[in-house]
Order: C-alpha cells, then sequence, then structure tokens
C-alpha cells in the first residue's frame, strides 16, 4: 500500500518554480515564483496555517534560507555576491493557493563576466524530489529578450541543482531591432488602437459646415495638414506616457486603462459622424494618446530592462508604432481622399463610424465584465481580414472617383 500510494504521488506533477532572470549591465535580477505549500517542506517551518504572515513572522530566517540556497558561481568557480531585496506572498491565483515572491540581486566578483556563470538553486528541489525549477531569461537586450516572452534556458531538478548560463552572444542592435518590431507588432495586433486611429482619420478630409455635419472635400494641402496635426498630436500623447510609465514604473489597474481606450474610440466615431470637437480634434487627440500610451508603457516597465537599454527600448518601440501608424494612414488616407472628392464619401464615413462606434462598446462591456460577447467575440478575427477591407476600399475609392470624374468632364459613365 505504500509503494502504491508512493507511485501515485509522483505520478502527480507538483507546482514548479520559475526563475527569471533579468540581465543587466553590472549585474542580474532574479525574480522567484514559488509554491508556497511546496517550500514550507524545504524551509522546514510551519507556513500553511498562516500563509498571510509568513514574511513578518520569518523575516530574518527567509532571507537567510534563500542565500544558503542560491549560490551562483563564476567560471573560475569564485562565488557571487547574493542580495534578498523584497518578498511577498501572492494568493491572486485562486482561493487555498499562494506563491512566495522574491525579488535577488546576483553581483559577479570583481572581473568575472556578468553573463556568463553557474545558476546553482536548491530551494526546494534539494528536498522535494518531484519539484521543477525552470530557469528562463526574462529580459536580456543583448539578445532581443524582453516583455512577455521570456526565453527557458534550462531545468533544475532533485539531482540536477544547477545549470550553466551563457549569454555573451547577441549585441546592442540585436535588442534594438527586436524592441522596434516589438512595438510594430504591439500596434499591428492591437485592433482597438487601430480603430481609434482610423476613426480619428474617417473625417479629416472634409470641411465643418456651421460647425452641426461634415460638408465637402478640403482639398489636399488641408486634408495632409490636419492629418499631420492629428498623429503628431496622438504621438506626442503616447509617448510622453510611454516614457513616465517605462521609467516611473507607473503600476496602473489595466481595466481602466482599457475601458478608456474603448471610450476614446466611441468619441472619435461620434466625432466622424458628426462634429463634436469644434476644432480641438488634436488636443484629444493627445489626451487620448496619453490614455493608449499608459498600455503600451507596461510592455517597457515589465521587461526587467535598467538605463540606457530602457531608453533604447522606449526609442524603439515608439518607432515601431509610429512605422506601423503611417503604415496605416499612408494605406487608407488616400482612398478616403479620392471617396471625399466624388462628393460620395458619407455613406463611407457613417458605416466607418457605425462599426467603430460598435466595436468599441463590445470592448467596453468586456472589459468591464470580464466576459466575451458576441461583438467583441467577432473582433477577434477583424486582423486577419483588414487588409482585405483596405483593398476592397481601394477598388471602391477608384472606381467611384473615376465615374465622377468622367461625370464632372461631362464623358459619359462607364
Amino acid at each position: 500500500m505504500l509503494l502504491i500510494s508512493g507511485a501515485a504521488a509522483l505520478a502527480h506533477a507538483l507546482p514548479g518554480t520559475a526563475a527569471l532572470l533579468d540581465f543587466r549591465r553590472d549585474d542580474v535580477g532574479l525574480e522567484l515564483d514559488m509554491p508556497l505549500d511546496q517550500f514550507e517542506l524545504g524551509f522546514k517551518r510551519p507556513i500553511m496555517d498562516k500563509p498571510n504572515e509568513t514574511v513578518e513572522r520569518y523575516r530574518r530566517e527567509l532571507p537567510a534560507y534563500l542565500l544558503e540556497h542560491v549560490k551562483p558561481v563564476a567560471p573560475d568557480g569564485r562565488p557571487w555576491q547574493v542580495r534578498v531585496d523584497t518578498l511577498k506572498i501572492d494568493q491572486s491565483l485562486d482561493q487555498g493557493h499562494a506563491d512566495l515572491i522574491a525579488h535577488l540581486t546576483l553581483t559577479p566578483p570583481p572581473g568575472a563576466p556578468v553573463r556568463r556563470f553557474r545558476f546553482n538553486y536548491s530551494v526546494i528541489n534539494h528536498e522535494v524530489m518531484t519539484h521543477t525549477v525552470l530557469v528562463f531569461a526574462r529580459s536580456d537586450w543583448a539578445n532581443g529578450v524582453f516583455g512577455g516572452e521570456p526565453q527557458l534556458l534550462g531545468t533544475i531538478r532533485f539531482i540536477t541543482t544547477g545549470i550553466d548560463v551563457d549569454r555573451k552572444q547577441g549585441s546592442f542592435w540585436t535588442g534594438f531591432v527586436a524592441v522596434l518590431r516589438l512595438g510594430m507588432a504591439h500596434i499591428a495586433d492591437g485592433t482597438d488602437h487601430l480603430l481609434f486611429l482610423l476613426a480619428l482619420l474617417l473625417p479629416a478630409p472634409l470641411i465643418r459646415e456651421g460647425g452641426r455635419r461634415w460638408g465637402s472635400y478640403i482639398g489636399t494641402r488641408r486634408t495632409l495638414i490636419r492629418l499631420a496635426k492629428l498623429v503628431t498630436a496622438f504621438t506626442l500623447g503616447h509617448s510622453l506616457t510611454l516614457i513616465v510609465g517605462a521609467f516611473g514604473n507607473v503600476r496602473i489597474p489595466t481595466t481602466p486603462v482599457e475601458v478608456a481606450i474603448a471610450l476614446s474610440i466611441f468619441v472619435s466615431a461620434l466625432h466622424a459622424w458628426r462634429p463634436l470637437l469644434h476644432g480641438r480634434e488634436a488636443w484629444v487627440a493627445a489626451g487620448f494618446g496619453l490614455v493608449h500610451g499608459l498600455a503600451f508603457s507596461q510592455v517597457i516597465a515589465g521587461g526587467g530592462l535598467d538605463g540606457w537599454n530602457k531608453a533604447a527600448a522606449v526609442l524603439g518601440f515608439n518607432l515601431g508604432i509610429e512605422v506601423v501608424q503611417l503604415l496605416v494612414v499612408a494605406a487608407v488616407v488616400p482612398w478616403l481622399m479620392l471617396l471625399a472628392w466624388s462628393g460620395r464619401y458619407t455613406p463611407f464615413r457613417i458605416a466607418g463610424a457605425i462599426f467603430a462606434a460598435t466595436a468599441s462598446l463590445g470592448w467596453a462591456i468586456e472589459r468591464l465584465t470580464g466576459s466575451p460577447n458576441p461583438v467583441s467575440a467577432a473582433l477577434e478575427g477583424l486582423s486577419g481580414v483588414a487588409p482585405w477591407l483596405v483593398v476592397a476600399l481601394a477598388l471602391a475609392a477608384i472606381l467611384i472617383f473615376a465615374r465622377a470624374r468622367a461625370e464632372r468632364s461631362g464623358e459619359p459613365s462607364a
């Protein structure tokens, strides 16, 4: 019976530890996410009876225990200096489960490389045979690793209590190109950000008549000036909060930011349907850009970067966003201008405004309730068909423009 029960216990995989390494210029940051019930078995002191009091209850024993079992060494065998910075209990995953989150700083001895060492770890796995420690590089600028895509370096278990870490490859430009691509992907995959931009663009080629309705085409030069103001204002807005959020480590709750982004789309859609802002479009674009920048900043703030690498990440990420924004403007605006010139733009503008308003309400409801709805579910696949929608818009605009031009020149229409 003992053998059977033991086999059953071994067959059931126990929760593991995540060890996240942040490679910096002079040291390495380490975050340990450890299941508290398994930690108790290695720590050999009662914890689970009062998990919320663990850090205060063992404020001296916990750091000492971690220092005893986290022992990186240089290639020549010299030990690294290890410092425990913070400890906290996280019970947010689900009721009845808790993690011990520890942040440590690993500093190599003088003359030893920062990016090459032996990572020795035995916090839980020296007592619990089934415990697994997954070691990740969470941020490594030179190898293009940061944000929400850590790179697995190795696994530590009961017998294998250490792995060799070697990150000497890579370069500054590898990291810069990677964060540039991250910015491009973030805005390209962010349907809500793109829809906000498109809603702003819809009335750009039109003049306001009496401040209550959109009128005729204002001309190429005035349209381009208006577009430049809108895009520049939005860029300045999201750049400001991107910088503040990344360097100030500002932690904003996700839900209010996401709901505010949905609200920005709704207001822009209403303005595309009927003028609301009365010449203040640029200011509104800048204000909503501040909100969008808060969402962008969390990608960089949570990347574990420091110093110049974080500054370069902000620059590269922002450039990536701007590249996609300009591509969207270049791909859409010419056809809007053709339609506005033809005098047959109103149905397209109204349809775009209704679509944007409906999408914004669907997103807002989903983000407030935490549950998808038919509208938000339908929008999930929108990014895949967006290029075809642009092609359809271009073909329609060209045909309508050609017919309107023929009619104005007195030639029979096709």
